[in-house]
């Protein structure tokens, strides 16, 4: 496996880049925006494409480079469920896989930094976000953050994986790269507690001043999605106009979202499934949407608009044009009371 740790000296936050093999699908995890053309070097050195990048939670000390790493590689933008952001690729749940060629990393909601916190467990190596530092913990004191919450995030998950488990925090401050739940659970200072008033007493009190980027950080990492005018870019029926002549439909429906998300959500009744990770290939001189564009229009949809705006951008790009997408994908559609049916 192709593993790196690269840190960010202004906020001095870590970014993990990873893939199962030279050539092949990478990830990223908290990318910082100043260091985009650093990762896009990189991934060229190692002939990676970079398929996705995982936010833990809406960072407030630096801006996050998932947006200008989707406009520069069109990658899939992942973060948990609960983020408040306007406009995620793919939401995952508590326990759900994120994964990619050769590489797959289980979901862990951790709140108590904020409310949406999430850490990432790769086999023998858990991606902490803010939760767990390095001999030490996020601070619970803003963006809905919760001493109590984390109390549990730590003690009833993180600090019951095998105690050989690496911790890979996003940040630190003292120049340390990676620790282990043993050592944080032998030497964290803020773990040595017997009860979850005891921790909640250390946190209310540690009257910490706020980040130096919070006021731009903050608002900033909440909009980086594809907006409504960014989507409406490429070619599109809107979901009310698709349900104007319900249950005629002129178009070749195609969901690209992941198999879990329909599983989950369930799909527009007539759908054809061609997921987003393997687009370009439904694309090309045999693929599967190349033949079948000749007979009918095909109309793209997601979970809220991003990832099909890229694929009309890309397959355009291929040389299959003509395709069209649902501004605001498969969220939009609900929204404006599309029939759905399950995913067997």
């Amino acid at each position: 496996m192709l593993f790196r740790q690269l840190f960010d000296k202004t906020s001095s936050t870590y970014t993990y880049l990873m893939a199962s093999r030279r050539g092949g699908e990478a990830l990223l995890i908290d990318p910082v925006f100043e260091q985009t053309n650093r990762y896009l070097k990189l991934l060229e050195e190692l002939d990676l494409k970079l398929v996705k990048v995982v936010d833990t939670h809406i960072h407030a000390d630096h801006v996050s480079a998932m947006g200008s790493l989707r406009d520069a590689t069109r990658c899939t933008t992942v973060m948990g469920e609960q983020s408040p952001a306007d406009v995620v690729s793919l939401r995952v749940r508590d326990g759900e896989e994120v994964t990619i060629e050769g590489i797959s990393l289980t979901a862990l909601h951790t709140p108590g930094h904020t409310s949406e916190s999430y850490s990432f467990l790769m086999d023998d190596r858990v991606f902490t976000g803010d939760t767990l530092l390095i001999r030490g913990t996020g601070r619970t004191d803003f963006q809905n953050g919760d001493p109590y919450d984390q109390y549990h995030s730590l003690f009833d998950r993180l600090l019951k994986l095998p105690e050989a488990t690496f911790v890979f925090p996003a940040h630190d401050y003292k120049g340390d790269t990676v620790s282990t739940i043993a050592e944080e659970k032998a030497y964290n200072p803020r773990l040595q507690v017997k009860s979850a008033e005891e921790y909640a007493e250390i946190m209310n009190n540690l009257n910490l001043p706020n980040p130096a980027m919070m006021d731009v950080a903050v608002p900033s990492n909440l909009k980086l999605g594809l907006h409504s005018d960014a989507q409406h870019r490429v070619a599109t029926v809107e979901a009310t106009e698709l349900l104007t002549a319900w249950p005629d439909c002129p178009h070749l429906l195609v969901d690209i979202r992941e198999e879990g998300e329909r599983q989950r959500s369930g799909t527009i009744p007539g759908s054809i499934h061609c997921p987003y990770g393997q687009f370009d290939r439904f694309c090309g001189k045999s693929g599967l949407l190349r033949g079948l564009a000749r007979d009918r229009s095909v109309l793209l949809y997601c979970a809220v608009g991003e990832r099909s705006t890229l694929a009309v951008e890309m397959a355009a790009e291929i040389g299959l044009g003509g395709l069209s997408h649902i501004p605001g994908g498969f969220r939009a559609w609900t929204a404006a009371g599309g029939p759905v049916e399950a995913v067997g």
